[in-house]
């Protein structure tokens, strides 16, 4: 199969098997002609649109509220941030309107900050209206990223983002374990993705932030993919922006705040890549835009044999939409054969084969996408044989992705033990570290240096493991245990 729709066998070369899929699996097309800003073509769009309804529902639930800003920011407001988030270097300018210079040039926006904390300061006065949670997203942000690749790096990217404000301290920290509960629902319990939650080193947190926090996975080829970010602002941006209420003394006081941005692409990205296999994506049952095709299998060369099973199948099509799911019959002009391997090319999870001994018997095959084994079913059982099969596709997803992460965090203790394994195992490495404080850094800057890109990623935010020995790159007494791994 994978030779016959051209498609590198995924072990071999993931990165172009990636860029395969992308473009076999209708996900994304680059040929819009500028860097790093790509099309999303429907099959790519629904999967994303998808996502961010399942990030809405969460939200949703733990009392956030959306809103809309607009796309641009003013520089003024830009540069207030200078200090805490500095997006400058990489933002696309505005600077004329027509023929015209704009009396204020202004940023198409790389992030919402520096647009939603003046209005912030407009809108919050008292404690009455704390704690305060909203969210935006369905929007694109722009960065003017160096290296570009489709649902790893961008220039214009989908963005989706929460902005918190507490009367105190406490309350933002309570709303970031919160933020992690919301990835491990969204990104483990619905996408199957398996990751490790960080606390990332101050070096490398966002600059706004007290701490950043983030879920990584592991992609096939070892690198690291950063799925989301929630940050304890702490008061840095009150203090920027001027975000005051009056307490119940009525005294004035900044505000504290947190942040979460899933990055939805990437999410994608981990989806595609983790799941997939040499046939191309396999999607976990609700995301996907197409969850059931139903293939007509016409092999009579009676024209009325013919007909009778592309009624069958238009019948059980209307049966399965009355059931709620997402259904098509593939009656193209192409042979099954053709149309078994597109529709796994597109990860559809469910496959019904009707042909005329299916009709007579009052059956269909049914394949899961992921074994592609084939089972009888009886038509009137269709609801049940649905959720079963749909039950066993997804759980067998999740065992896969477990099985592909619970071996790929490995442990050096010694420069020269984790140079040899970032060369051969794809994963993360952990090793005692001197510290993820700013006394770290030089340590993780020469470490990068001495294996060719070696990132620290962080501790572990959740249960950290406690460190012993010493730091395997300045020789000082081990304060942590941090993890290590190329990045995208």
């Amino acid at each position: 199969m994978a030779e016959q729709e051209g498609i590198t066998v995924k072990k071999e070369n993931f990165s172009e098997w990636f860029s395969q899929v992308v473009q076999k699996a209708n996900l994304a097309d680059i040929r819009f002609g500028v860097q790093g800003f790509v099309v999303y073509p429907t099959w790519g769009f629904k999967i994303i649109r998808r996502i961010y309804e399942y990030l809405e529902e969460e939200l949703e639930k733990d009392g956030h509220e959306p809103f809309w800003f607009p796309t641009i920011v003013k520089k003024s407001d830009l540069e207030k941030e200078k200090e805490h988030a500095n997006f400058t270097p990489e933002v696309f300018w505005v600077t004329k309107a027509g023929d015209k210079n704009l009396d204020e040039e202004f940023a198409l926006k790389p992030t919402g900050e520096a647009q939603i904390y003046p209005i912030y300061s407009l809108w919050i006065r008292s404690h009455q209206d704390l704690p305060f949670k909203a969210y935006q997203d369905r929007m694109f942000v722009y960065r003017n990223d160096k290296q570009t690749r489709p649902f790893l790096r961008g220039r214009e990217f989908p963005f989706f983002e929460s902005h918190d404000v507490f009367a105190t301290h406490e309350e933002g920290l309570k709303q970031v374990k919160k933020d992690f509960e919301i990835s491990t629902k969204v990104l483990y319990d619905k996408l199957k993705i398996p990751f490790v939650l960080f606390k990332r080193p101050q070096w490398d947190k966002f600059k706004g932030a007290v701490d950043t926090y983030t879920p990584d996975t592991v992609m096939p080829d070892g690198k690291r993919n950063q799925l989301a970010s929630t940050h304890d602002l702490g008061q840095k941006f009150a203090k920027a922006y001027d975000i005051q209420f009056l307490d119940k003394n009525g005294e004035k006081q900044y505000v504290w705040q947190t942040c979460y941005g899933p990055g939805i692409i990437r999410i994608a990205a981990a989806i595609f890549g983790i799941h997939g296999d040499d046939n191309g994506l396999i999607l976990p049952f609700d995301i996907a835009p197409l969850q059931i095709v139903i293939i007509p299998v016409l092999f009579s060369k009676k024209k009325t044999e013919n007909d009778k099973v592309l009624k069958k199948c238009l019948d059980i099509k209307d049966k399965i939409e009355k059931l709620g799911y997402k259904v098509k019959v593939d009656d193209s002009d192409n042979n099954p054969g053709w149309k078994y391997h597109n529709w796994e090319l597109h990860g559809v999870p469910l496959r019904l084969e009707i042909g005329p001994r299916e009709v007579k018997a009052g059956k269909a095959t049914l394949v899961e996408r992921t074994e592609r084994k084939k089972f009888e079913i009886k038509i009137k059982d269709l609801d049940k044989e649905i959720k079963k099969h749909a039950k066993s596709l997804d759980n067998e997803i999740k065992k896969k992705a477990d099985d592909y992460f619970k071996n790929n965090t490995r442990v050096a203790n010694s420069l020269k033990e984790l140079k040899e394994m970032l060369k051969k195992h794809k994963g993360f490495v952990k090793i005692p570290f001197c510290s993820d404080d700013f006394d770290g850094e030089k340590c993780a800057d020469k470490l990068k240096d001495e294996t060719d890109g070696g990132n620290v990623c962080g501790v572990k935010a959740e249960r950290p493991e406690k460190a012993s020995g010493k730091c395997i790159m300045c020789g000082k007494k081990a304060k942590c245990i941090v993890y290590v791994a190329k990045s995208y």
